[in-house]
């Protein structure tokens, strides 16, 4: 018996939507992230993009568990002698560009390849509640009732 090996041409990609609002931030990124690597079909094959596009809405509305929102720091360097730049998750959030928060934490969980970085191409993050992508009549995917976890309790 030969093992399965998805040929390019094989893959059918969907379009999903998910809410992002009142969801766990690592949660969310660990479904993502396994969804755009399409470890969720049975074809998986690694060296193969078998994923599917997702757009992610409402992400200014995502939650951090525990004290992350203040403690949480995203830092960088300029390039320049002393130029290490950091910034909370929490001045990420109610800044210009709140969906910079879950493409992190979304690309930090997919390799670091071209393969890796063909797969970030199909994630959409948007801040509000609307996209642009009405037209590949995306299906909606419910994280929330996935585990009770999920969803961030008040």
């Amino acid at each position: 018996m030969k093992t399965y090996s998805a040929k390019p041409s094989d893959v059918s990609r969907k379009w999903c939507v998910i809410d992002a609002d009142g969801l766990v931030l690592g949660r969310l990124a660990g479904i993502i992230a396994m969804r755009l690597r399409g470890k969720h079909k049975p074809m998986y094959t690694p060296h193969i993009d078998c994923g599917d596009n997702i757009i992610v809405v409402n992400a200014k509305k995502v939650h951090l568990t525990g004290r992350k929102r203040e403690q949480k720091i995203y830092a960088w360097h300029t390039g320049y002698p002393g130029g290490i730049k950091s910034r909370t998750a929490d001045m990420i959030l109610d800044g210009g560009h709140p969906e910079r928060v879950i493409q992190k934490a979304v690309e930090r969980m997919i390799r670091r390849t071209p393969l890796g970085r063909q797969q970030m191409r199909k994630l959409h993050v948007y801040a509000g509640p609307d996209h642009p992508h009405g037209a590949q009549a995306p299906e909606i995917l419910d994280m929330a009732a996935m585990n009770p976890k999920n969803k961030r309790r008040a």
